[in-house]
C-alpha cells in the first residue's frame, strides 16, 4: 500500500503582540495537493505552472518541492531580482519573467504552458502500452481557486483553536471581533469569509440569517495601497473593474483586478460577517513595516504593512466606533518574502524625510 501523501504545510501561528494591543498558508498548499492527486493516474510526473508577484510563486514552489513535483513560475518584470533569486533558491525549475503586470504575465503561462499543451504529452494513450502520460502541465492560479480560497479558510480554524474563549456574556458568535487582511487578488481575503461563513454556520449559537445583530457580526477589513486597490476600484464603480495599471510600490498587490467572488463577498457578505474596504498610501505601509520590525522583529513588506498600520493607527477606530478596549483584533501578517533589514532602513529614513 502506497504511503499515504503528506501535506505541504504546517499551521499558522497565531501570536499575540501586546505593544501592538496597547497602541490600537495553507492556500497555495491546499490546491497543488489537491491537483497532484487528481492528475496522479493521468501521467508520471505533474509540473506545476504558477504566475505571481513573488509570494504565490514561493508558496507554490515550497509546496510543490515538498510533493516532489517540479514548478515553474512566471512573474511581471516588475519583480524584484532578490524575489526571483529567492523563487530558485527554494527550488523552482524555472522562474521566467515576462510582462508588466501579473495579468501580462499569467496571460503568457496559460498560453503557452497549458492551453497549448500537446494532447499525447497530457493524456494517458491506452494503445501506446505505457497507460501514462510523461508529464501533464498543471496551472497555479495565485488567487482565482476555490481550493486556494479553501486553503486560506483553514486559518479560520486555526484562529479559534489558538485564541482564548469569549467570557460568560461576551457577545460574537467567533472568538476574534475583527480581522484585518491585505487584498491583492483576493485569494487570501476569500478564504477569510468563507472560513468565518463555514465556522459561524456550524456555530451552535449561530445567529439566524435573518434579523443577526451587526453588533455580534466579525467586522473584515479588506486592505489595499493606493494604486493597487483593485477591489476598492470595483466597488467604487459598482461593478466588478480593472485598474489601468499599478502605481504602488506594493506589487505583491499587485493584481489589476480582483476575482469576481473577491468582488461579491466584499458587496455582499455572508450573513454574521461585516466587510470594509479600507486604502492607506504606500508610506503609511511602509509605517506599519517598521513598526512591526520595531515591536516583533518580524519583517515583512509593504503588502502586509498596510494591514498593520490600519490594525493599530486611527483608521480602526474611524472604521469600527465602537471599538473598546476589549475588543480583539486579528490581523493576518501576510507576504514576508520580498523585504530585506536594508528596505526597513530606507523606509525609515524616507518616512523621517516626510515621506505621506
Amino acid at each position: 500500500m502506497d504511503a499515504p501523501i503528506k501535506r505541504p504545510w504546517i499551521e499558522t501561528p497565531l501570536i499575540e503582540s501586546a505593544t501592538l494591543s496597547k497602541q490600537a498558508g495553507w492556500g497555495i498548499g491546499n490546491l497543488i495537493l489537491s491537483k497532484l492527486k487528481e492528475n496522479a493516474t493521468k501521467a508520471k510526473n505533474v509540473h506545476f505552472y504558477s504566475s505571481s508577484g513573488g509570494n504565490a510563486g514561493l508558496a507554490a514552489v515550497h509546496a510543490a518541492r515538498d510533493l516532489g513535483c517540479a514548478c515553474t513560475v512566471i512573474v511581471p518584470h516588475s519583480t524584484k531580482p532578490m524575489m526571483i533569486a529567492k523563487l530558485r533558491d527554494a527550488g523552482a525549475t524555472e522562474v521566467i519573467q515576462h510582462g508588466a503586470s501579473w495579468f501580462e504575465a499569467d496571460t503568457y503561462l496559460r498560453r503557452e504552458f497549458i492551453e497549448n499543451q500537446v494532447p499525447s504529452q497530457t493524456y494517458p494513450d491506452p494503445g501506446s502500452g505505457s497507460g501514462l502520460a510523461d508529464t501533464v502541465n498543471v496551472y497555479v492560479p495565485p488567487f482565482d481557486h476555490p481550493l486556494v480560497w479553501e486553503g486560506a479558510g483553514g486559518m479560520i480554524a486555526e484562529m479559534a483553536r489558538q485564541l482564548p474563549p469569549r467570557e460568560e456574556g461576551e457577545q460574537g458568535v467567533f472568538p476574534a471581533d475583527v480581522i484585518v487582511c491585505s487584498v491583492g487578488g483576493g485569494g487570501l481575503f476569500n478564504g477569510v469569509i468563507e472560513g468565518l461563513e463555514k465556522y459561524i454556520k456550524a456555530s451552535p449559537s449561530s445567529p439566524s440569517t435573518a434579523g443577526a445583530s451587526p453588533s455580534k457580526n466579525v467586522h473584515v477589513l479588506a486592505v489595499e495601497t493606493r494604486g493597487a486597490d483593485s477591489l476598492a476600484h470595483s466597488l467604487r464603480q459598482g461593478k466588478l473593474s480593472s485598474l489601468t495599471a499599478i502605481e504602488s510600490q506594493a506589487t505583491s498587490l499587485g493584481a489589476l483586478c480582483v476575482a469576481e467572488k473577491s468582488f461579491a463577498n466584499a458587496q455582499s457578505p455572508p450573513a454574521g460577517i461585516n466587510v470594509t474596504s479600507v486604502v492607506g498610501s504606500d508610506a503609511e505601509a511602509a509605517k506599519g513595516v517598521v513598526r512591526l520590525a520595531d515591536e516583533t522583529r518580524l519583517q515583512v513588506e509593504l503588502a502586509c504593512g498596510i494591514s498593520l498600520d490600519v490594525a493599530v493607527g486611527e483608521r480602526l477606530k474611524e472604521v469600527i466606533p465602537d471599538l473598546r478596549p476589549e475588543t480583539r483584533v486579528v490581523v493576518v501578517v501576510c507576504g514576508g518574502s520580498n523585504i530585506t533589514a536594508e528596505m526597513i532602513a530606507e523606509y525609515r529614513v524616507k518616512l523621517q524625510d516626510g515621506w505621506v
